[in-house]
């Protein structure tokens, strides 16, 4: 969220910025509560272990929770610490924009992963081993983590080495703002977008070609599920290339209500970080009838025994 420690303290009174973090705060424990009970049945229902599919699939809840959990510690703090020391602000950015850029790729991953299941069912056992599922992680996240280190590495070329020992107001823009930085963020976002919906989209169109030939019944329709899953990795990419737009919104909307800053800025990070969030699970994980049923097993049981004790 991009706004300036004075324009907090100018235009937030103490009401506007309990109620703001509460907001905030109780959007994040209802989220990571859901996601907590995907992570809590994966984990404890080994038929999960065995299946790439779910394993990618948890590694971008937890991806999530991680995500969600550092992004509103940043939004309090703008409140409640504003001038952080620079070391442990760069900690929570490099750590919060890792999991940022960890989406769009486990969303790729996850899509790759359907359409070698359709398009070549009798390899998929050999080419998605659950080894070569972790080595993909592994690779996701030294991906997703180059970014944010090259942002470091400027800023101690740049800066002088004292810079990491003062205080800021931790927000990317303040803490990366060096041409260098706003060019490789540039240059790394077209890359990493560009390569992720080039193979969504064209791993969409193969399995709607290979449910179109589809002689059985069965094929056809596994072909299909495969397809809207697919589409549904489309869908949650928009939602998470929403916080992208979330600076932009600002740009063209405070000039208009410059009495609303804050407000304005509270709705867009709202909207743009933390109810797409919200919705990631719902549309992908509560759909999977398989993950519902061991979720209503598993919580379920908890509950009788509780009670019954």
């Amino acid at each position: 969220m991009n706004i300036t420690t004075d324009q907090v303290q100018i235009q937030d009174t103490y009401q506007q910025a309990v109620i703001k973090n509460i907001v905030i705060v109780s959007l994040c424990l209802v989220i990571n509560c859901i996601n907590g009970m995907l992570v809590v049945t994966f984990f404890h229902n080994t038929v999960f272990h065995s299946d790439p599919r779910y394993i990618l699939y948890i590694n971008l809840v937890i991806n999530d929770i991680l995500m969600i959990c550092i992004s509103v510690t940043l939004y309090v703090l703008t409140y409640t610490l504003p001038n952080v020391n620079v070391s442990v602000c760069c900690t929570l950015l490099v750590l919060g924009s890792t999991t940022h850029m960890n989406t769009p790729l486990i969303l790729a991953g996850m899509a790759i992963e359907r359409y070698i299941a359709i398009g070549k069912p009798l390899r998929h056992s050999q080419i998605c081993t659950v080894n070569r599922t972790y080595i993909l992680i592994c690779l996701i996240w030294t991906v997703g983590a180059v970014p944010p280190i090259v942002d470091i590495i400027i800023i101690a070329a740049v800066k002088p080495i004292y810079f990491f020992n003062s205080v800021i107001y931790c927000q990317p823009v303040i803490v990366y703002n060096t041409k260098y930085n706003v060019q490789k963020t540039i240059a790394t976002l077209c890359l990493y977008m560009s390569v992720v919906w080039i193979t969504i989209i064209y791993t969409y169109f193969r399995v709607l070609f290979i449910a179109r030939i589809a002689s059985s019944g069965y094929h056809q329709t596994s072909a299909k599920k495969a397809r809207n899953t697919i589409l549904l990795h489309g869908v949650q990419l928009l939602l998470c290339m929403l916080s992208y737009v979330a600076p932009v919104l600002d740009m063209v909307l405070i000039p208009f209500f410059p009495d609303q800053r804050t407000l304005i800025s509270f709705i867009n990070y709202l909207l743009t970080n933390i109810i797409p969030r919200l919705l990631s699970p719902l549309i992908y994980g509560i759909r999977d009838q398989k993950f519902v049923r061991y979720i209503k097993g598993y919580f379920s049981c908890k509950v009788v025994v509780k009670v019954t004790h």
